[in-house]
């Protein structure tokens, strides 16, 4: 799998008949192997999301995972570039404020990180929480989307 080079470490990324499948921070070295149109364009939008000129991505992606894990996937990617939500206003939003640590634990299971954001999801008490990408990188990416001045994040 075609890992790539970001300011904020290697990712891997993955594609699936057309549509982008996998991105994920690694330690692995970068190979640069890109084999696919969607594969060249998700390392482009990266390098530009990252440079600060990209706030809304176009890859198609696709998804494994339960019906309720793409439908909070899908909510969370609808959360626009430089705002959070909560677990709890997610789970309101699907109808079942009682799954919060379920749609937590879907959070945790997202194959496509920054692409589907879920670093744009905080505690309700407005505290950094969880980051399949480690906090370290949740903070710098909602940095480069503008939260260094809402200190209640952090």
């Amino acid at each position: 799998m075609p890992i790539i080079p970001s300011t904020l470490g290697n990712i891997l990324i993955n594609s699936r008949e057309g549509c982008l499948s996998e991105l994920r921070f690694t330690d692995e070295e970068v190979t640069d192997e890109l084999s696919d149109h969607v594969l060249i364009e998700t390392k482009n939008q990266l390098e530009e999301y990252f440079s600060g000129n990209r706030k809304i991505f176009n890859i198609p992606i696709g998804l494994g995972g339960t019906e309720f894990q793409q439908k909070v996937w899908m909510a969370v990617n609808e959360i626009p570039f430089g705002q959070t939500t909560t677990y709890m206003k997610i789970s309101q939003k699907l109808g079942n404020p009682a799954a919060i640590r379920a749609v937590g634990a879907a959070i945790g299971a997202n194959p496509i990180l920054i692409i589907l954001p879920c670093h744009r999801i905080i505690g309700t008490n407005g505290q950094l929480t969880g980051y399949a990408g480690g906090l370290d990188r949740k903070r710098s990416l909602l940095d480069l989307e503008g939260h260094a001045s809402q200190g209640s994040l952090f």
